[in-house]
């Protein structure tokens, strides 16, 4: 990559995007794109929109915008876009209220506002997004604010827009002296929006009260020119660099607003519910931007308590961002810290981020009062595993039980931390799944916000997690046991398809090599159906289930195999594993294997290594751990 070339190429594509012209070219632009003109909620909706929308089966819809940063909140991201976006983007009166993202630590609050802010700079860039102000404004101002009020109204009917807001004082000034009043020679130019070069982006955070100035927010006097204006209201003469002046035509990102002196406040009353703030020794300033705050909980609930600020509530629509509660997908969190992190160069062993995200999605889990369900049951509902006695409708049911569900419990960052510290302690570039929860384990020692209570509840959650990856560490081993694993099973399937299909049918099945006709295996079937606990009296029943799972396939054309029925093929897992098992424990447990045995062993390492994603160091702690399970 030749670098230089690329900044160059960067360049001459920011300079393509310029455009500048007089008022009346920008009515022409106005005249054939409406859009260009839309208000700041619109432009972030519109956005949003721009990357795609996906709607599942039961027509929950996902946005890519933020689904390729934000893992699992599905749910709480739909409804901040509908509830709030869609609705502010069609001037309902959402719009006039601050958006305050509740949530726990390190629950993706500061992403979401990382992700709309960088999303508008890109936005901005693109043909659909581009914002035209008027040249010089220090607020990035829309130029239909210089359409007298008087003549709006016809104005809004010709150009197919709302006009909404004044002129700024600056501009209103300049109007006058620079332009003499001759609204259609002033001039105007796109701009593009950056958070670097405070245009259309601004972020505002608190800090200590006895040193802080509101000027931060609305501008300030600008001393040094008093004397030369002679006048403390003469706009010339006022800085207007405040984080709202700038935000303006796009968003502002108040951090902590509730840990605020109230004075810091009292501005957004006016500026959310009628559109402007006031500022120096002039009129009230208008000012068309998205204010998003975040803060935790208890934070919130503070600030509620207090009566004082009923005026400000009032005008806050409150969108709590949970913690993720699927497996799968905290997971995919603590793959994207790890990239992100000095840790990538590390081996993670298959399997070992799964144990320490069930340990995760447990401490998040509340115990539902439904009758038979229990954590790890709800665990896997929530991951969209299919668990028996269980619908789609149970998880709907279960999700809305708890409205505060997955505002509490262990964030990302503990366990990437712990990770870090299993690193330490380990010579070697490789943690397993054992590593991690024995270093997640150490750590609530030293975690000061977990009760003694909360310990002992997590400590069982961590024996949860490692029976979890038990068995997937017997499965993965005795699958590799297995040569040719897929073969053997579709052949021991097909085997009991064919037994099935005689039994229903009151039929007998030809051996194959000597063409005699014999009765269906009983043992064999039987073999099959325990492993999943399928009893004596349900047996007929059972497969007759099948025998109508292959006719519906066969009608649709389609072919039943090994992944057509999930109980099934869970029944034929089990049934390989079973029979392998003892050549698994004599194999994986020896001391001194064999010529014969040491193959194998070789062969399943190679397999692992090869297939599932293992290096050496893991393969074989692998072997040597279910070994040590296999024995117990």
């Amino acid at each position: 990559m030749d670098i230089l070339k690329k900044i160059a190429e960067q360049r001459e594509k920011e300079e393509r995007l310029a455009w500048e012209g007089t008022f009346s070219e920008y009515l022409d632009i106005v005249r054939k794109r409406p859009q260009v003109a839309q208000t700041a909620h619109s432009r972030v909706y519109n956005m949003i929109i721009s990357h795609g929308v996906e709607v599942d089966e039961q027509g929950n819809k996902r946005y890519p915008f933020f689904s390729r940063e934000l893992f699992g909140l599905d749910r709480a991201i739909e409804r901040l876009v509908e509830e709030y976006f869609h609705s502010a983007a069609r001037r309902l009166d959402v719009r006039k209220r601050i958006l305050l993202l509740m949530g726990p630590v390190s629950g993706g609050k500061s992403t979401i506002v990382t992700l709309l802010k960088k999303g508008l700079e890109q936005y901005s860039r693109t043909e659909e997004g581009a914002v035209y102000a008027i040249k010089g404004c220090p607020m990035h101002e829309e130029p239909l604010h210089l359409i007298p009020p008087e003549l709006r109204e016809e104005a809004e009917r010709e150009l197919g827009v709302r006009i909404e807001g004044n002129l700024c004082p600056s501009c209103r000034l300049r109007l006058k002296e620079e332009y003499g009043g001759r609204v259609e020679d002033v001039r105007v130019e796109r701009v593009l929006l950056s958070e670097d070069d405070r245009v259309g982006i601004g972020t505002f955070s608190p800090s200590d009260p006895k040193s802080q100035d509101i000027s931060e927010l609305t501008g300030s006097i600008d001393f040094s020119t008093i004397t030369e204006y002679g006048s403390e209201s003469d706009p010339r003469a006022y800085r207007f660099d405040g984080e709202l002046n700038k935000a303006n035509r796009g968003l502002m990102e108040f951090q902590e607003m509730l840990k605020c002196d109230e004075k810091f406040l009292w501005n957004l009353l006016s500026l959310t519910q009628e559109g402007n703030f006031k500022a120096g020794r002039f009129a009230l300033i208008s000012a068309d931007e998205l204010i998003v705050a975040h803060t935790n909980e208890a934070e919130y609930k503070a600030f509620i308590s207090n009566k004082k600020n009923e005026a400000l509530q009032s005008r806050i629509i409150v969108m709590p961002i949970p913690y993720n509660l699927r497996v799968s997908e905290e997971v995919r969190i603590y793959e994207k810290l790890i990239r992100q992190s000095d840790l990538k160069h590390v081996h993670i062993a298959p399997h070992a981020l799964y144990a320490a995200a069930v340990f995760t999605i447990l401490t998040r889990l509340k115990e539902s009062k439904k009758q038979g369900m229990d954590l790890v049951k709800k665990m896997r509902l929530y991951d969209g595993e299919a668990v028996e006695g269980y619908k789609e409708s149970d998880v709907e049911e279960l999700q809305n039980e708890f409205l505060d569900e997955g505002m509490t419990g262990v964030d990302p960052r503990y366990v990437i931390n712990r990770i870090s510290s299993a690193l330490i302690r380990s010579d070697t570039d490789c943690i397993n799944a054992l590593d991690i929860l024995r270093s997640l384990k150490d750590g609530l020692n030293q975690h000061p916000s977990i009760t003694r209570e909360q310990r002992e509840k997590y400590l069982n959650f961590i024996s949860i997690a490692r029976k979890e990856y038990d068995e997937l560490a017997k499965k993965e081993v005795q699958k590799a046991f297995v040569y040719s694993y897929e073969e053997s099973a579709k052949t021991l399937l097909d085997n009991y398809l064919d037994n099935v299909e005689a039994y229903c049918n009151w039929t007998k099945i030809r051996d194959p090599i000597t063409g005699e006709e014999l009765d269906p295996d009983e043992k064999l079937m039987r073999s099959i159906e325990e492993q999943i606990g399928i009893s004596e009296n349900a047996k007929k029943a059972f497969r007759e289930e099948i025998l109508i799972r292959i006719s519906a396939y066969a009608r649709k054309g389609k072919k039943f195999d090994y992944n057509s029925h999930e109980r099934l093929r869970e029944a034929i897992q089990k049934k390989l594993f079973a029979d392998l098992k003892d050549v698994v424990k004599i194999t994986t447990s020896t001391k001194t294997p064999d010529e014969n045995q040491l193959k194998k062993i070789n062969e399943v390492t190679a397999r692992l290594i090869d297939e599932n994603g293992y290096c050496p160091i893991c393969a074989n702690e692998l072997l040597r751990y279910v070994g040590s399970l296999l024995n117990r």
